[in-house]
């Protein structure tokens, strides 16, 4: 299967989940996830009309940017460390990955250094409390964006989550991103609440738009639709198996 028909496949199984759940397929961002992915791969996704790409790595991210279209739009949606900030502040469409104060101070001095006024984020939240996951704790998160208002060039679109791991022993997702297991309803009740999160969040501060709830990968995607997600990061589905 090629990358174009691999997408397709994908944007139409996004417009079926969107649907049966009451949803306008178009208010589903899909973020193509390149991680590993070779740069020729990744152009054939983009000309299949796909302009919304991620990456976890900053050194990957610059190899490949410097390769690829100019008009994509960069996601970086891995761990952010400090002294990669100066070279991700004003190059990508949204960090997904703002989780702590230190990492809020670098992008806001970088910001004011280069003259940039808004840095769209998103504030990472660990639901699932697995300690492999990077992210907030839901608990502190609202005393995080309020210490984020002292910080000018903080802009905050929403939240991003990633779902719990597939339980030890338990089948995973098939070749069309579907659970076959009980995993389904951790993995729902993980977005559900970071929904509901987001809702909270929204009355308490307006300052902020709150657009967007980055949830789903290839193995929780439909789920994630059903919960609300308008952001998708999606990137086996589409360029198969990582390679490393």
């Amino acid at each position: 299967m090629t990358i174009i028909s691999s997408v397709q496949n994908l944007k139409q199984s996004i417009r079926d989940v969107a649907e049966k759940s009451g949803r306008d397929p178009e208010s589903v961002r899909l973020v193509l996830v390149t991680k590993t992915v070779e740069p020729s791969l990744v152009l054939e996704a983009y000309q299949s009309g796909e302009r919304d790409f991620g990456e976890n790595r900053v050194q990957e991210w610059q190899e490949k940017k410097d390769a690829l279209p100019k008009d994509i739009r960069w996601h970086l949606i891995g761990y952010l460390q400090t002294n990669k900030v100066k070279y991700v502040v004003g190059q990508v469409a949204i960090i997904h990955s703002l989780d702590r104060l230190e990492l809020a101070d670098a992008i806001d001095k970088q910001a004011k250094a280069k003259g940039i006024a808004e840095v769209p984020c998103l504030v990472q939240v660990n639901m699932s409390g697995e300690e492999s996951k990077f992210g907030l704790d839901p608990a502190r998160v609202e005393d995080f964006v309020k210490q984020m208002l002292r910080r000018s060039t903080i802009k905050i679109l929403g939240l991003m989550s990633i779902g719990p791991s597939p339980t030890s022993g338990q089948a995973s997702p098939d070749s069309q991103g579907r659970l076959l297991t009980e995993d389904q309803g951790r993995i729902r009740e993980c977005f559900r609440k970071t929904r509901e999160l987001r809702e909270v969040l929204k009355k308490k501060f307006p300052q902020y738009s709150w657009d967007v709830l980055s949830m789903g990968m290839s193995g929780d995607f439909r789920v994630a639709i059903e919960e609300g997600s308008n952001m998708l990061r999606i990137g086996t589905l589409v360029f198969g198996d990582r390679k490393r």
